[in-house]
């Protein structure tokens, strides 16, 4: 637990909690049981409760996990009243413990994050804005994975299989979609609670926040549709291909045709021309040549036709 302090606000960081350490804040600043519970859940819907002296928030962001290659959803649970802000979380949301240690160890840092008015509204609203603030170099990265799967498909002289990259994307950008949907009307709804504990020229802070977010949900809606047609071409390319390789095989095939009719023919056991016994020889070759002919004639027809 971390206790800031300044002026006569005070953050509270609350990181992996106990039922044992929600029950001293419960005891201190009278929370309704039902927000306790909720601190302890890990699968919460973001929502906000209001109640007489607080508000209790929740929100969730993501968090990449490099080794399943996709995101985790990380809650993050909130009490704010007239002169604290208690933040609860389990401790993947770097950016947040980032601020917390930085406001412990420089009076610079509480000064600009708490604000110069009374109240942790601003507070509220620089932590907010920093989490979804952090979620917009992982769009990056995901547009750069993009631009890699692009350039494989187009500029590659050989078409490679990239279904499964392109899954991974389309599965990460579904589950950011998912976590985001949530918590626009949640942010949206915050902007005019807000009003109750935290000064009124805050509303335009907030509205930023939104703006953040529908700026996040526009970047991933674009890349979702950049993959789903990546993800078509990728299908047409990959089908194509396998046509070529079905033109070619059909080509080789049909000029394999007369020629293993031709040693069928002479394979029989009954009297044919060119089966004189004392001149198997001479046609022998006679044969063969007859065959060589006969493939150069047909694989000179589909050249010229643009079948091979």
């Amino acid at each position: 637990m971390q206790e800031i302090k300044f002026k006569k606000s005070r953050w509270i960081n609350l990181v992996q909690p106990c039922s044992e350490d929600l029950a001293k804040l419960a005891k201190k600043y009278r929370f309704h049981e039902l927000d306790l519970e909720d601190c302890l859940q890990k699968t919460e819907r973001p929502k906000i409760d209001e109640y007489d002296k607080y508000l209790f928030i929740i929100l969730q962001f993501p968090v990449y996990s490099s080794k399943y290659l996709r995101f985790d959803t990380e809650q993050l649970n909130m009490f704010i009243g007239q002169d604290y802000l208690i933040t609860i979380h389990n401790g993947e949301l770097k950016a947040l413990n980032e601020m917390a240690d930085a406001c412990q160890q420089s009076l610079k840092s509480r000064r600009l994050l708490f604000g110069e008015k009374p109240g942790t509204g601003y507070l509220l609203y620089e932590i907010i804005s920093v989490l979804f603030d952090a979620i917009f170099p992982v769009t990056d990265k995901i547009q750069a994975s993009l631009k890699k799967i692009e350039d494989e498909i187009f500029e590659s002289k050989r078409a490679k299989d990239e279904l499964f990259n392109i899954m991974i994307l389309k599965k990460n950008v579904i589950t950011l979609r998912k976590i985001l949907l949530p918590q626009r009307s949640v942010v949206a709804t915050l902007e005019h609670k807000q009003k109750r504990f935290l000064p009124e020229d805050l509303v335009i802070y907030f509205d930023d926040i939104v703006d953040q977010i529908e700026s996040l949900w526009n970047i991933l809606g674009t890349q979702k549709e950049i993959i789903e047609s990546l993800e078509d071409t990728n299908e047409s390319l990959l089908s194509h291909n396998i046509n070529l390789t079905m033109r070619t095989l059909t080509v080789f095939s049909a000029i394999m045709l007369p020629l293993t009719f031709l040693t069928g023919l002479f394979g029989m056991n009954v009297q044919l021309p060119f089966t004189d016994a004392h001149l198997h020889v001479e046609h022998f070759w006679t044969i063969i040549i007859i065959m060589g002919i006969v493939g150069i004639v047909l694989f000179t027809t589909f050249k010229w036709k643009n079948w091979l």
